[in-house]
């Protein structure tokens, strides 16, 4: 099995695994969730980097790229959503 092949099958696969777990979680429980789930995007994002390092066809260092475009819009998002969730809690006479 070629190289390219491996790490299409592991894009495609992390896609649908992606997708699965993040639907099957209530409304309520995602925001409290995001932020724990940073962690995981930064792990996330240094095997999509560790991938990039191994690639060797312009295919595979492709995929490779938008894995890691696609794991750092994810981590960002997640800590742009941790400090919109976390503004809600604190008081009105805060900051001014």
């Amino acid at each position: 099995m070629s190289h390219s092949i491996v790490i299409l099958t592991i894009f495609v696969l992390s896609i649908f695994i992606g997708f699965e777990v993040v639907s099957k979680v209530s409304t309520t429980l995602h925001t409290p969730l995001m932020s724990g789930a940073n962690a995981i995007h930064g792990i996330i994002l240094f095997g999509a980097i560790m991938v990039a390092d191994k690639s060797t066809t312009v295919l595979s260092t492709s995929l490779s790229i938008a894995a890691i475009v696609l794991a750092t819009i994810n981590m960002v998002g997640g800590f742009v959503v941790t400090d919109r969730m976390l503004e809600m809690f604190k008081g009105k006479g805060g900051k001014k």
